[in-house]
């Protein structure tokens, strides 16, 4: 049996067990031709698109991850209430830094980060750009989704559009898989198209050395935009050209005009990516587009903090809706800038309680009991460690003295890189069965599963184009890719 929980009539249900290690080694095999899963050792293969071969693994399930009506209905209602959410972070913030709304919003927002790229994210020409591609991380709880975290820069597109490749091609009845077979693609293309506009060109995919990871899934995914008719290239920084007319991208013995660039790298990553001031210029003279926009305010975890906050309630009622606000805080948990300003003693921080009393000094953290710190802390944004689980504390996962200093890391490092502390919310449990290659048995995990489901933005929708779920094993409390995960698309359970 391929998957128990919650669903256990679903197509994989009564799967024989020859039949599922033989689908398994299918797709372990077409996973290693696209170039997106490493080959065992000495084991002839060939390489992937634009000779990639990536060198991660992970635990291979025979069956996608099935979720109910109900669950894809609230997975295809959630990719516009978040656009609605950015677009209001957005004017928040614009207006926080005119002085219309709080000011402290805007500073929060741009802590730790250089004046000339605040200075540039303000430009009234980038006024209304938003992220075009919208990624949240879902955790499925016993008391409904949970959203941990929000990702305008995400890495798994070309996976999941891969996998969903793979998967819906493993029988003559194809698969119900969320977005269908080809959805990623023909999301991520629409996207594309309606960023890059009139502008006459080549998009490029421009991924960082401190992304390179991800580099064969763009790879494998501009193949697949060519195939369509759309020239897309997965480059590196320094493959871009700049001259007087503009960007232009070094194909062999030919060149080609950039008409959009796609940003495979982080912010605060700047430094170190050749051409990235002239990527910047370019998009100023509107010589090419650029997406996701320079915009660090809208890539922070803080964000999170905002929507709770009790004094920005009417903003966020006025600019979200009343019925998307109460959503959005439901499923978004409470969180917390951890800003070491000294509290007035007859204030405390709203919402925040240890042991049924309120808290008036984050210090006062350190001393909760495991039941107590049921809280993670993490970076805001804008920093190496705020991406790939890096720089993560889990409050009750840590002996005390740990824990304390983790509260201190976090607010000595305000000036710089900016913290938060969040509410962990535990997630249900899964059973699935995997494929062992070193026994060629099915195995069983009992794991927690994170949803990761993939907007794209076009024409001022978001539309639901595939989900991945990354499922560990019970005892991890951090749910992320990993060797030991099993990672497959998202299937609608046939009712």
């Amino acid at each position: 049996m391929a998957q128990t929980e919650a669903h256990p009539a679903t197509p994989c249900s009564s799967l024989a067990a020859d039949l599922a290690l033989r689908r398994c080694a299918d797709i372990r095999s077409r996973v290693i031709m696209a170039g997106l899963y490493a080959p065992a050792e000495g084991a002839a293969h060939e390489a992937g698109p634009a000779g990639s071969q990536a060198a991660t693994t992970w635990r291979i399930s025979p069956c996608p991850l099935f979720l109910s009506q109900e669950q894809l209905a609230f997975f295809t209602k959630l990719g516009p209430r978040l656009l609605t959410l950015y677009r209001a972070l957005n004017r928040l913030y614009l207006e926080s830094a005119k002085g219309t709304q709080p000011a402290w919003v805007a500073r929060y927002l741009d802590q730790g980060k250089p004046e000339a790229l605040i200075a540039y994210s303000r430009m009234k020409r980038f006024r209304d750009d938003l992220p075009a591609v919208i990624r949240p991380d879902v955790i499925p709880t016993q008391d409904g989704m949970v959203i941990t975290e929000l990702d305008s820069v995400p890495g798994g597109i070309g996976l999941t559009a891969c996998l969903s490749s793979v998967y819906g091609g493993l029988d003559e009845t194809p698969l119900p898989l969320v977005g269908g077979r080809d959805g990623m693609v023909r999301g991520f293309a629409a996207m594309l198209r309606a960023v890059q506009g009139t502008r006459a060109g080549c998009i490029a995919i421009v991924v960082s050395e401190e992304a390179k990871d991800y580099r064969p899934e763009m790879a494998w995914l501009a193949a697949r935009l060519r195939e369509q008719g759309i020239e897309t290239y997965c480059v590196e920084p320094r493959d871009v050209r700049f001259t007087e007319e503009g960007l232009r991208l070094r194909l062999d013995a030919r060149e080609q005009p950039i008409a959009l660039i796609y940003r495979f790298y982080e912010l605060f990553d700047l430094l170190n990516i050749p051409k990235a001031e002239l990527i910047q210029y370019a998009a100023k003279k509107e010589w090419a587009a650029v997406t996701p926009p320079y915009k660090p305010a809208l890539e922070e975890k803080s964000a999170f903090a905002l929507l709770h906050h009790p004094v920005l309630r009417p903003f966020w009622e006025k600019e979200l809706g009343a019925p998307t606000f109460l959503d959005l805080t439901t499923i978004m948990p409470r969180t917390w800038l951890l800003d070491p300003a000294p509290i007035p003693p007859a204030a405390t921080i709203p919402g925040l309680q240890m042991g049924g009393r309120a808290v008036t000094n984050w210090r006062d953290l350190a001393g909760a009991t495991q039941k107590e710190r049921h809280y993670v802390i993490k970076p805001s944004g804008f920093s190496e460690l705020a991406w790939g689980s890096r720089g993560v504390s889990v409050g009750h996962d840590l002996p005390q003295a740990e824990w304390a200093a983790a509260i201190e890391q976090a607010l000595s490092s305000f000036p710089t890189t900016p913290y938060i502390l969040q509410e962990f919310h535990k997630g249900r449990l899964f059973e699935l069965d995997y494929w062992d290659p070193a026994s060629n048995a099915m195995l069983r995990m009992n794991g927690r599963a994170r949803l990761s489901p993939y907007y794209f933005v076009a024409e001022g929708k978001a539309e639901l184009a595939g989900i991945l779920a990354t499922i560990c094993s019970a005892e991890k409390k951090i749910i992320h890719g990993m060797k030991d995960a099993i990672m497959v698309p998202c299937a609608v359970h046939p009712q």
